[in-house]
């Protein structure tokens, strides 16, 4: 797991946001073991407490389970009771700012449009070259 921290937001925010991202893009599935909180520790090289805020987080959410001695786990459902939570986020939160810079930019749909249709043919390599 590759994770390349901000200094904007916590540590164990953004390590709840990469979970929840490998969830979402289905890298980790319904039943399927969550990372220890000691290989993530080790991995990521941050404090353990850290680590179990950020699982617990996920926990609270009802996106994982503990199992006794056993470890985490995603939950069934998961995946898509994220993707509703990240939705809302990011009309709610995010979609706003974004509106209020580009009006203030003079940006019109068919521009925004265009330059989307444009980055998805790079990322499939539909490109004209």
């Amino acid at each position: 797991m590759q994770i390349n921290w901000n200094n904007k937001e916590p540590i164990y925010l953004q390590l709840r946001d990469k979970l929840a991202e490998l969830i979402m893009d289905g890298v980790l599935q319904e039943q399927d073991p969550l990372p220890s909180v000691r290989q993530i520790s080790s991995e990521q090289r941050i404090n353990p407490l850290t680590v179990s805020k950020a699982l617990q987080m996920l926990v609270d959410e009802d996106l994982v389970e503990k199992k006794r001695g056993r470890g985490m786990y995603v939950l069934a459902g998961a995946k898509e009771k994220l993707g509703k939570m990240e939705k809302s986020k990011f009309l709610e939160e995010e979609w706003p700012g974004i509106m209020a810079r580009i009006h203030r930019l003079g940006l019109e749909a068919d521009e925004l449009l265009g330059c989307a249709a444009s980055q998805a043919g790079k990322a499939t390599g539909l490109h004209k070259k």
